[in-house]
């Protein structure tokens, strides 16, 4: 029997190591279904319950696993559903590849149904690889090409095959003019920067007397370079959201997450340090950086293209962050003075003290920054964490310390909303004997988690740790938009676009064939994670959450906050009346020593 286009697709697939396909099915990838059921299914269907979740899921795998996601859809609908998880890889440089289907070439251009001209709709998503396969013999070539481009370049490619397509017997590409032959696999290279690049950096760095070092995910491979460029440089580090596992959180000087959603140490350290080293981040928000005649700054970038961003850069070193480092740091001085980083410790430790009072600050019924915060203490040491985006996001850089083998990731640069429980999902097939968890907002969790749950019904038991946790943040407020009007735009909270209906999340879960727990009394959220995290399945916990406490930015003053405060007293709703009461009595508990713009001596003087 000969070889289908279908079936050669799924054994280079396999070829290329790949184990598992996100998936869901339609009649435009018919001929690859069949092929499938051929090849015993290898590599796996993995089937969710809508092809957006698929690509979320394609992207969970390929950030926890460091492998390359793949995912396929059929034509039309399915590939336009892709779109939104397929952006979200491009935005954090994560490598998948889209297989999609199409009409029958004999179709194409007639307006028929399903037919959407894929290759105007992919060429930015996929702006890397984006192919046609119209004879067998493009393949092996453009499906090798996909892969070798998604891996090299961290970026999202797409292989778009017509039905008709699919049912070809397969040929391969000839020794013959206009025969484009391939092969297997992308070598593993670690490029560094020349030595005169180097030396510039060193004398940057080493005039500098307060040195601050900001690390992305492209840090995530040279925690221990870090360390000691840290350790050398009498430096402090502060991490964007995406490195947030790339260094430990409990070194004294490591200060958190920087940003809208960062700590009040990260804000300090940009804010008064003299020189920034950044690692493997493309962090965007510029006015969370130095001040541009501030600080002399060095970038270190895998990526010639995300050089030169977001800050004035005195020099730009293009390479692998480990074997940079790696070179860099026989060139380094050893710090002559300590001040500096003995005020980041200071600051830094003060800051966990903050956070214990605010998760201890009373609210109705639950703080929000107590429920993460419990689980900090609790976290398994091989955890895998999802966040969704909202508020959910900010109590996870806030107040979750990972350490060691622990692993963290949210949708960074999109930052969309709903793939924390398929990134969850994904991260249970890149390593199904690890648990993981998911902080999802209720507004998430109507979005996307909940038909996701089946995903994990229908899959769990096939995880050598069938621990996912799914917890839910319901306070029945899309909250970080909630908030986000009250400090930018000074509007109350307009309840037709911000209110979402009360679901019983834990008994839906139950439902299913999970185990649910509702929690609504401080003293049972502890027991709720341990019963959680001691579980035999899949759990979800839904936790009665306050909306009126403000996830507020590090660099907030009294008097910001108040005004956000004060446009919660132009609502005249009776759910307004509720949130407003009481209002600036509690923002004050939240921000112990803060103090009026006025009255301030300086920012270091700020809890």
């Amino acid at each position: 029997m000969s070889q289908k286009v279908s079936d050669h697709i799924l054994e280079r697939l396999r070829e290329w190591g790949v184990e598992r396909v996100f998936a869901y099915p339609g009649d435009g990838i018919n001929g690859l279904l069949a092929a499938w059921g051929r090849a015993d299914d290898r590599p796996r269907f993995i089937q969710s319950r809508h092809e957006e979740m698929s690509a979320f899921e394609a992207v969970g795998y390929a950030k926890f696993s460091g492998r390359v996601g793949v995912c396929a859809a059929t034509s039309g609908p399915g590939a336009i559903h892709l779109l939104n998880g397929l952006y979200d890889a491009k935005l954090d440089h994560v490598p998948v590849v889209a297989i999609l289907g199409q009409t029958d070439r004999s179709a194409m251009g007639g307006s028929y149904q399903q037919e959407v001209d894929l290759m105007s709709l992919y060429k930015d998503v996929a702006s890397d690889f984006c192919e046609t396969v119209t004879v067998p013999e493009q393949l092996p070539n453009v499906l090798d090409r996909a892969m070798r481009t998604a891996l090299a370049r961290r970026s999202v490619t797409a292989v778009i095959i017509p039905a008709d397509v699919q049912e070809l017997d397969y040929s391969p590409p000839g020794h013959a003019f206009k025969m484009v032959p391939s092969s297997l696999g992308v070598p593993q290279y670690a490029p560094v920067p020349g030595d005169e690049d180097l030396a510039r950096a060193a004398e940057v760095l080493n005039a500098g007397e307060k040195v601050a070092i900001l690390v992305g995910q492209g840090a995530r491979g040279a925690r221990q370079e870090v360390m000691a460029v840290a350790d050398r440089l009498g430096a402090g580090v502060a991490k964007a959201l995406l490195g947030k596992d790339a260094l430990d959180d409990d070194l004294p000087y490591v200060t958190g997450s920087v940003g809208l959603l960062g700590t009040r140490p990260s804000y300090e350290l940009m804010t008064g340090c003299d020189t920034l080293l950044v690692i493997g981040s493309s962090f965007p928000y510029t006015q969370f950086l130095p001040d541009f005649e501030q600080a002399r700054a060095v970038q270190i970038d895998i990526d010639p293209r995300m050089v030169g961003l977001r800050y004035p850069f005195e020099v730009n070193l293009v390479g692998d962050a480990r074997e940079t480092l790696t070179r860099l740091l026989p060139l380094l001085d050893t710090a002559k003075h300590h001040s500096w980083r003995e005020q980041i410790e200071k600051n830094t430790a003060r800051w966990w003290e903050v956070m214990q009072r605010r998760a201890a600050v009373d609210a109705d019924p639950l703080n929000p920054e107590y429920v993460v915060h419990a689980l900090d203490d609790l976290l398994p040491e091989n955890v895998i964490l999802s966040a969704d985006s909202g508020s959910a996001a900010n109590w996870y850089a806030r107040h979750l310390r990972l350490r060691g083998a622990m692993r963290g990731s949210l949708s960074g640069t999109l930052a969309t909303m709903g793939p924390g429980v398929p990134y969850a999902i994904g991260a249970k097939f890149a390593h199904g004997d690890r648990p993981a968890v998911a902080l999802v907002g209720d507004g998430a969790m109507q979005m996307n988690g909940m038909a996701e749950l089946i995903t994990a019904v229908k899959y769990y038991r096939e995880w050598e740790d069938p621990r996912l946790i799914v917890a839910v943040l319901n306070n029945q407020d899309l909250n970080q938009v909630t908030w986000e009007m009250r400090a930018m735009e000074g509007a109350p909270q307009f309840l037709p676009s911000q209110s979402i209906p009360e679901v019983a999340y834990a008994d839906f879960a139950r439902l299913v064939g999970l185990e649910g727990i509702r929690i609504e009394k401080p003293a049972d959220v502890v027991g709720a994670w341990e019963a959680a995290l001691a579980a035999d399945r899949p759990c979800v916990l839904d936790f009665a959450t306050d909306p009126a406490v403000p996830p507020i930015p590090p660099h907030a003053t009294l008097d910001q906050i108040e005004a956000a405060a004060s446009s919660i007293l132009k609502g005249d709703s009776d759910r307004a009346d509720m949130v407003r009461q009481g209002f600036r009595a509690k923002v004050q508990e939240f921000l112990p020593g803060h103090r009026r713009r006025e009255d301030r001596p300086g920012a270091q003087d700020e809890s």
